[in-house]
This record gives C-alpha cells, sequence and structure tokens, in this order.
C-alpha cells in the first residue's frame, strides 16, 4: 500500500493481533474447572498473573516466527494489554527480533486490557452459580455480550473502549505495520469493530472455538479505496507452534472465559 494514499491516514497497512502465550492463570483455572472447585486458587491480581513454562516457550516462538517473515511483512510497531502475561509475550516477541528493525520498545495501552470480572473474579463457572446464583441467571437471559457484573465490563464495554484505541493506532500508526498482543475477549471484540459484525455474528465465531495463546490474527487495509472495509487475512494461525513443535493450546482466559 502506498503510504501517501488517499485513505493512508485512516488505517495502518497491516494489523497484528495476537494473544497472550498460556498463563498460570490458564492452568490453575483448567485444574480447577476439572476438580470441580469453586476457586481458581491463585493469590494474585489478574493483571499480575504471569507467563507458564509453555506460554514463555510459546511466545519465542512466535517471535521467531515474525523473525522468519520478509522485512516488508514484520511489524513495525508493537502495543501491548498491561497485564503481565500479555507484556512478557510482547517482550519476547521484541527480543527474538519480530519487528521490522530489530529489537524494538513494547508501547503498553491500558485499553488493550482484559475485560474485568468485577465481582467473578477468581470463580469458576460453578463458583459464579454458587456465590451468585441471581446474577448467573441474569447473566444467562440477557446474554454475555451484555451483561456487566457487579464492578465488571460487558464485551460492549470493552468494545467502547477498543473503539477508542482504534481511533489512536489510526492516527498515530497510518500505514504502518502494527502489532497488538493483547486476550481473548479482546481479539474477538477487534473482529467485531473491524469487520462491522453484530451480536450473533461474533457471539458465533467464539462458539466455534477458542483463541489459541498465541493465535495469530491479521487484518489488511486497502488505501487506493478510502471506504474499503478491513480485510481479514489471518485467523487463529498456529504456525508459529506447528512449526517449532510447541504445543497449542486454547484454555479460556482466567476467571470465567469468553463462552
Amino acid at each position: 500500500m502506498e503510504r501517501d494514499s488517499p485513505a493512508a491516514g485512516r488505517w495502518p497497512q497491516r494489523l497484528y493481533l495476537v494473544r497472550h502465550g498460556q498463563s498460570q492463570g490458564n492452568v490453575a483455572r483448567d485444574k480447577s474447572e476439572a476438580a470441580g472447585l469453586a476457586t481458581i486458587g491463585i493469590d494474585m491480581r489478574d493483571v499480575d498473573v504471569p507467563l507458564s513454562e509453555l506460554g514463555h516457550r510459546q511466545a519465542a516462538a512466535t517471535g521467531r516466527w515474525f523473525a522468519s517473515r520478509p522485512d516488508d511483512e514484520r511489524p513495525e510497531v508493537i502495543l501491548s494489554s498491561p497485564y503481565l502475561r500479555a507484556r512478557q509475550t510482547a517482550l519476547a516477541i521484541c527480543e527474538a527480533g519480530g519487528l521490522a528493525g530489530g529489537r524494538a520498545r513494547t508501547v503498553v495501552d491500558e485499553r488493550l486490557r482484559e475485560r474485568e470480572f468485577g465481582v467473578f473474579d477468581g470463580l469458576t463457572t460453578l463458583g459464579i452459580r454458587q456465590r451468585f446464583p441471581e446474577e448467573a441467571a441474569h447473566r444467562a437471559r440477557l446474554g454475555k455480550f451484555y451483561h456487566r457484573p457487579p464492578g465488571g465490563e460487558s464485551w460492549a464495554d470493552v468494545i467502547l473502549r477498543l473503539r477508542s484505541a482504534m481511533n489512536s493506532i489510526n492516527l498515530q500508526y497510518s500505514g504502518r505495520r502494527v502489532l497488538i498482543v493483547c486476550h481473548q475477549v479482546v481479539v474477538l471484540c477487534m473482529r467485531y469493530i473491524l469487520e462491522e459484525l453484530d451480536e450473533a455474528q461474533i457471539l458465533a465465531i467464539d462458539k466455534s472455538s477458542e483463541v489459541l495463546n498465541c493465535g495469530i490474527c491479521a487484518f489488511d487495509f486497502d488505501g487506493s479505496q478510502l471506504e474499503a472495509a478491513p480485510r481479514l487475512a489471518l485467523w487463529n494461525q498456529a504456525a508459529p507452534l506447528e512449526e517449532e513443535g510447541a504445543p497449542v493450546t486454547a484454555a479460556p482466559d482466567r476467571m470465567t472465559g469468553s463462552r
């Protein structure tokens, strides 16, 4: 795409979305759900949950995959959620030379953070039903797209802040290749925004499969057409992990998952 084309000021050239590698929260949640426990059992803030050992391997493999791409395909800018597991994934990509021009710093943007779970924080699905039965029933009636747990966010709330983040990206990084490292719901909500989907469409995508840890999504933008919609070029791509033989995981995010 020509950087001085009519639409260059509206969009980046390519936008990569990468979910963080497997976290210790993902592992703990799976164990708690399998054991039929009410709580996940991690005594730290969600923002401080780090990658698991496997998650570090996945992040490093993703960085090497980006580093192996041609210069004109590698991202030039990397943005990250402030959550530790996302920042660790972004750092691994930078250290592997995944950005064009070599190692670079990560720009942290709090608008890319995980969805906030409020009173559901730290609970399994069973724990939510046991401790907040009325709220669980309200969520079942309303649907997770619009349901906001007390003190937390709905998907619609996440989308509101992501629209703001996307406006900033268009302003600051127009015509450039941008990589965002974030979370499962954030990846899905970005698809909702960029593809102009509705509630039923994005929930159908969510239901079809989990977003992979370090799975790659990419959008291309046609600068020759002012009103051209972004084009989905990659979705839930596991190639970086498969090429290196790293296990592919797709656990729901820490608290209640996306389903």
